[in-house]
């Protein structure tokens, strides 16, 4: 894990794996990770619940607690009293910003009672439960389309060899041979084998790359490639710019795709936020009332959307880009009614369980804030309250 990986709601979509086991540096479960560089993620707290085997680097803090609950150590970290303390002992120039491990190891934090303890560790255990409940949601989506395309098991033709036509060359603007893979021809192919394909030309209303916002105090969030996860895009913690000279604002029901950037190109989301937001230059918004938009995020991130993108990707290593107009040429598949709102139910289930899932963090870290503030009764209280809400 890196820097910029470290969020209140893991994934491991952007995880580097190590390529020297010798010197990585194994995170146990109840570690506590603190981003300690970079300007915008200097700070930022995360409890490690995974059991699997996941490395980190130097840019990352990882405390390990005795005689207390990681959980609450996790929460005091993560509020006001603790973020204050963290943003005391940052050290450096904008742009070169670093929290050194043994300045961590300054921070003072309250004790608790265990029962106030065991509270707080039920909350994030809880959490825990509802983010995997998402992703098995997530899960359960792209099953039920490759399902009901009758594609499961299915293993596309790779020949070591093949030709394409000078003619189709010049008609397509394209002369590598990537863009020729027969599977890519067997894909267009078993589309249009469902009677129902259409070209994202016909039911695309907007097909517009945002651009380099204009940064400022406040204004709406910016959504950027890191935002836009597969089936789902992240509201934290967003820098924030003026909607000034954008070609689009992004509302409820967009779609959302990374346009660069390789291990994220192609990458797609709809957008689920009541509030409204702005792309950067590398994230394209599509907008339709022809088909439902959670269907269209779930197609263009199964392989039939996938193996398509692939295709009509430019450049070379490192500058890959995904134009608008060549997203306009993906053929997706017009499901019926039924599918598409099994799809739909299936990701909006997962979207509901991401929400809970923080709300319980947030409460959390307000208990142990009014705990200090006021007393732990208080603080039971307030989560009595919250949990009565919910």
């Amino acid at each position: 894990m890196r820097s910029g990986d470290i969020s209140e709601s893991f994934s491991e979509e952007r995880l580097l794996r190590s390529s020297s086991e010798e010197e990585a540096f194994f995170l146990k479960r109840n570690d506590i990770l603190i981003s300690s560089i970079g300007q915008g993620s200097i700070g930022k707290v995360q409890l490690f619940r995974e059991n699997g085997r996941f490395a980190t680097v130097s840019e990352v803090t990882v405390v390990r607690v005795k005689n207390v609950s990681p959980a609450i150590v996790a929460a005091f970290l993560s509020g006001w009293y603790g973020q204050s303390q963290i943003s005391r002992y940052v050290t450096g120039a904008t742009g070169q910003l670093h929290l050194y491990p043994n300045d961590v190891g300054r921070i003072f934090i309250p004790e608790f009672s265990n029962d106030f303890q065991l509270k707080i560790d039920d909350l994030y255990e809880r959490q825990i439960f509802e983010t995997r409940a998402g992703k098995s949601a997530q899960i359960v989506a792209q099953q039920d389309l490759i399902r009901h395309l009758g594609l499961a098991g299915w293993a596309p033709p790779e020949p070591l060899t093949y030709s394409a036509k000078a003619s189709d060359a010049l008609a397509a603007g394209r002369l590598d041979a990537q863009y020729f893979r027969p599977l890519f021809q067997d894909v267009e192919q078993r589309l249009q084998e469902t009677g129902r394909a259409i070209a994202l030309s016909d039911i695309l209303a907007v097909n517009s790359r945002g651009r380099q916002p204009i940064y400022a105090e406040t204004g709406l969030p910016v959504v950027n490639s890191k935002h836009v996860r597969t089936n789902r895009v992240i509201l934290d913690d967003n820098r924030t710019a003026t909607k000034t000279g954008s070609p689009v604002q992004i509302r409820n029901g967009d779609v959302l795709m990374n346009g660069t950037g390789v291990g994220t190109i192609g990458r797609t989301a709809v957008y689920l936020h009541d509030e409204p937001s702005l792309p950067d230059n590398h994230v394209t918004v599509m907008r339709t009332d022809k088909i439902d938009p959670v269907f269209l995020s779930v197609f263009l991130n199964s392989p039939l959307g996938q193996w398509q993108i692939e295709r009509h990707i430019k450049g070379s290593s490192g500058q890959i880009e995904l134009y608008p107009q060549d997203i306009a040429r993906i053929v997706v598949w017009d499901a019926p009614n039924d599918v598409q709102q099994s799809v739909r139910s299936s990701v909006l289930s997962a979207f509901d369980a991401e929400h809970r899932a923080k709300s319980l963090l947030d409460a959390a870290k307000r208990a142990v804030e009014i705990a200090i503030e006021d007393s732990e009764a208080a603080a039971m209280a307030y989560l009595a309250t919250v949990e009565g809400a919910n």
